[in-house]
């Protein structure tokens, strides 16, 4: 199914002050670096928020995760459970249409929501209050059919019950969501053949219809304030995240709308149509905008962006343009993080007892002055040590490192923690990976012709 972004977008999305501090507090899960592994959590926060995914709303979190849009737009065209045109403002029904719940009378209710709310699926009602839509398996088949409208399962229905949920949504009326036969949960319709004694002190409503209850109102639009921060998760600055934090410093100023604008990153201000990004768009969000300055400490130094490697001209960054690659952008800083494509969290080799103290202080460089490798013309006695016995080095990776002068293990072995830091910064699409799988360490067995656990194993 083609998913596109609906032609008709408001002008501008911000987080309200509580949901901004629950999304912060999610990106501050992940480790520096990888905050693009929050995409999915905050996309959904911003659908609750404004009811559907819109344009605004994927560059807003873009922006805050410092990804390229067309990497956000690819999220959220992907997952269905993303709806990027407008849903109803009261309620969207979500008819499971799958085969308990098929057998059971789902046409039925499609058929009511046809004629009650509109012709189509994903069509908004004649007042736009009231959506629906067919999906698959929810899961709830012993309690077959049912429909999620809001928040909530609303489970066992025949037309006449679904008739009666939109006329009281309708009237501004939240119904007691679960069973709507007289069940509890999902015991026999006929009644509990075992187990009874455990029913006798039950609470009025099963755990999830209680819960909702509880909220009062599972049909609204998330504000943040209905659901309480309980574990508050470190935030920016490492000061606690809490429901009325302030945030004017990602607010724009005035005449800028509601977009963010959060601390020194890259920017990310070209718009995307209404078919979503275009090949021209997505190939600058690619290789970076060149229009960008570079900071004038790397800008100082011409041999940052052009090497002479024994007698030929490396130049980096790399100027693949290709939307195929999953390589980040090289600019003259080294390479952009892309997390959604690296995002296995650092860890030890299991290749060396420790990891090298190269590697180890390599961490605590990456902001510092760094400094390139000697590299070499070409392999010794034209034949080059197969890296790829290296955890972490695959085919693509091998091939970058001939190309910037590395052939063989002894080479790698000798590499300083400023040498790997030059080297983590050059390798297009590939960031953290020398100290993550730790070469060095990798590398001095192998230089002497010992094995690692990997090398002994790997088929390369």
């Amino acid at each position: 199914m083609l998913r596109r972004l609906h032609p008709e977008q408001p002008d501008s999305f911000a987080f309200t002050g509580a949901n901004m501090a629950w999304a912060e507090g999610q990106i501050s899960k992940y480790p520096e670096g990888r905050q693009a592994s929050a995409v999915i959590p905050l996309l959904w926060r911003a659908q609750e928020q404004e009811g559907w995914l819109s344009r605004p709303a994927i560059e807003y979190v873009g922006r805050m995760l410092d990804m390229a849009y067309i990497r956000v737009l690819e999220v959220a065209t992907f997952y269905f459970m993303f709806k990027l045109a407008p849903v109803g403002s009261v309620a969207h029904v979500q008819v499971c249409g799958t085969t308990s719940c098929m057998i059971c009378g789902a046409e039925d209710l499609i058929a009511v929501c046809r004629a009650k709310i509109a012709p189509n699926p994903l069509q908004l009602s004649e007042d736009g209050r009231f959506s629906w839509e067919e999906v698959e398996c929810l899961g709830a088949c012993a309690n077959a059919p049912m429909a999620q409208i809001g928040k909530d399962y609303y489970e066992d229905l025949t037309t006449e019950i679904l008739v009666s949920l939109l006329d009281d949504m309708a009237a501004g009326k939240v119904p007691v969501p679960g069973p709507q036969n007289g069940r509890y949960a999902a015991e026999p319709a006929s009644g509990l053949t075992s187990l009874t004694e455990y029913f006798d002190d039950r609470a009025k409503y099963n755990a999830s219809a209680g819960l909702a209850t509880d909220l009062g109102d599972t049909l609204k639009r998330i504000d943040g304030t209905e659901v309480p921060l309980l574990m508050p998760w470190r935030a920016a600055h490492n000061e606690a995240a809490s429901q009325d934090a302030d945030r004017d410093d990602l607010m724009p100023p005035s005449g800028q709308g509601d977009k963010p604008t959060p601390g020194p990153k890259p920017s990310r201000d070209k718009p995307m149509d209404e078919t979503g990004i275009t090949q021209q768009e997505a190939t600058e969000e690619t290789i970076g905008h060149p229009e960008a300055e570079a900071p004038a400490e790397e800008t100082a130094n011409p041999a940052d962006m052009k090497l002479a490697a024994g007698g030929r001209t490396v130049t980096t960054p790399s100027t693949d343009t290709s939307l195929a690659t999953d390589a980040a952008p090289m600019t003259d800083a080294g390479p952009a993080t892309d997390a959604v494509s690296e995002s296995t969290p650092l860890a030890t080799s299991e290749t060396a007892p420790a990891q090298s103290e190269a590697s180890r202080a390599a961490g605590d460089i990456a902001d510092a002055d760094t400094m390139r490798p000697a590299p070499m013309d070409g392999p010794r006695d034209g034949k080059a040590d197969d890296l790829k016995a290296i955890k972490g080095v695959g085919p693509k990776l091998e091939e970058l490192l001939h190309s910037l002068g590395f052939y063989h293990f002894d080479q790698i072995a000798g590499w300083s923690p400023a040498e790997i830091a030059w080297v983590d910064r050059n390798l297009d699409g590939f960031r953290g990976r020398v100290i993550r799988d730790d070469w060095v360490a990798q590398a001095t067995l192998l230089a002497t012709g010992q094995e690692t656990e990997f090398s002994k194993r790997a088929k390369y």
